[in-house]
């Protein structure tokens, strides 16, 4: 019986042999996912001379970012904001030759509706909602009390914090129930958790919840459009960064990875069709829910599936509908409302750049509501049949701004834990003692597997901007292994 380094050795060289023996495309860098990430280190790589393919699941580029139209008008069905400090989607958008245009924001307030009460709210950033003043004194503490937490915390490293382990051994929902006193209080806290991590509050470490503030500024920059990150939208829509950036890179639809096998020599990845590529190194830029459910050989140390297991992607429904024209801009709503009764606590006014200027065509000529539907709410609201889903978007529509929210000319929903290659958005949150117990070894390559997307990324983690950032620096790691 062979001793085990003599196996060891033995399976290297079968492994060579069948790499040269099947003729396989061999490159310098696979990658497996053509979202942002992945094709940001694509290009990274390309232009640094190296030979890439891009392995994509899809039929399509863009990951979670997608497109579609409703009414005429492109909209967003993954992705869709830009904003302050996006620094390098903004370059990204100006090199490709597209555009960006305010989300609107200039007119109208924002709507409130907690604890029973409707609540009109100037649309600047910054402004104070006129609520009960031991509400708003409560919710002023608890901003406060948040936002020094957050400030404490290096998104670089956040389980290096002096009091780590106590921050990450109890949830976002057990901080908000200690330190928010008041119902709106709570229930504004409850829903910036769906509204921002489209998970609920007892999902998700309270440390995790700091960090993700961090990474993103402040949570004012969070919430915010005007100066926050919600502030722009791409004229035609987000999708057309990955178009873009997937032109003239060798990028391979429909094709879901099955297994990755790495050596000494080299690695192999494998598709569900079989078709195989050698690679000196691979970039896995999938969520980690769907990275964790490849076939690698050899098998991954446990402590990296034990993280894959407890880093869940979100649950996040865009629903949209359309009308003959923003009527909510002439009763002097901006199509803004946050609120804690659902299943839709969070609307945005996403109609297209140019409505009602003389050359803004037909297509322009229309109003959309977006509405999210998310965490523990979606959950529940994804098993309805389609007639009571709809009809219980609509009735959201229509409580935060009138009757003509009923009538839709059209209407659509885009259920990301259902789509096959993602299984939920926006990102993954992670559960408590998973930064405590993984942090370090979060973004570690392993061996010659390395790691990008949203996710990974120390700044503007879970936003567009996080995914490209992660690609390039992942790119640039591998730059100086290769040369």
């Amino acid at each position: 019986m062979l001793e085990l380094s003599q196996s060891t050795d033995l399976v290297r060289v079968l492994h060579v042999a069948r790499v040269r023996s099947i003729g396989m495309a061999e490159t310098d860098v696979v990658i497996v996912g053509a979202g942002l990430s992945g094709l940001s280190a694509a290009r990274a790589l390309r232009d640094a001379g190296r030979t890439v393919t891009v392995l994509e699941a899809r039929d399509r580029v863009g990951g979670r970012t997608m497109g579609g139209q409703l009414a005429g008008a492109p909209i967003e069905l993954g992705g869709t904001w830009l904003g302050a400090g996006h620094t390098q989607m903004y370059a990204l958008v100006d090199r490709l030759g597209l555009e960006t245009f305010p989300t609107w924001n200039d007119a109208g307030r924002l709507l409130l509706d907690l604890g029973g009460r409707r609540v009109p709210l100037a649309s600047h950033k910054g402004a104070t909602p006129k609520l009960n003043p031991i509400a708003l004194a409560d919710l002023a503490q608890g901003l406060a009390r948040f936002g020094r937490l957050a400030r404490s915390v290096d998104p670089a490293q956040p389980w290096a914090h002096p009091e780590a382990e106590y921050l990450d051994g109890q949830t976002y929902e057990s901080w908000v129930r200690r330190n928010l006193k008041t119902r709106i209080g709570r229930s504004y806290f409850r829903v910036l958790a769906e509204a921002v991590y489209s998970a609920d509050g007892a999902d998700m470490s309270l440390l995790h919840t700091l960090f993700y503030t961090a990474s993103n500024g402040d949570l004012e920059t969070l919430i915010s459009v005007d100066e926050g990150a919600q502030r722009d939208r791409v004229v035609g829509g987000s999708i057309l960064i990955a178009e873009r950036l997937a032109e003239g890179l060798d990028v391979r639809l429909d094709s879901p990875v099955a297994r990755i096998a790495q050596d000494d020599a080299g690695v192999v990845v494998t598709t569900r069709a079989g078709a195989e590529f050698g690679a000196a190194r691979v970039i896995v830029t999938v969520p980690p829910t769907l990275a964790g459910r490849i076939d690698y050989q050899p098998i991954l140390p446990a402590w990296r599936d034990q993280l894959t297991q407890r880093v869940p992607a979100g649950t996040v429904v865009k629903c949209f509908a359309a009308y003959p024209e923003p009527f909510w801009r002439a009763a002097g709503w901006n199509g803004q409302a946050i609120s804690d009764r659902g299943p839709v606590k969070v609307t945005f006014d996403v109609s297209p750049p140019g409505l009602g200027t003389p050359d803004a065509g037909s297509a322009a000529d229309v109003g959309i509501l977006l509405g999210f539907v998310e965490g523990g709410a979606a959950r529940r609201w994804q098993r309805w049949p389609e007639t009571e889903r709809r009809r219980a978007v609509l009735d959201c529509f229509t409580r935060y701004f009138g009757p003509q929210a009923a009538r839709p000319t059209d209407y659509l929903e885009q259920d990301w834990s259902a789509e096959e290659f993602t299984r939920g958005c926006y990102g993954a949150h992670f559960a408590p003692g998973v930064w405590t117990g993984y942090g370090d070894v979060l973004r570690a390559p392993i061996g010659r597997l390395y790691w990008a997307g949203a996710e990974y990324a120390v700044q503007w983690n879970g936003y567009m901007e996080g995914a490209v950032r992660s690609g390039r620096r992942t790119a640039d790691e591998i730059l100086e292994v290769l040369s």
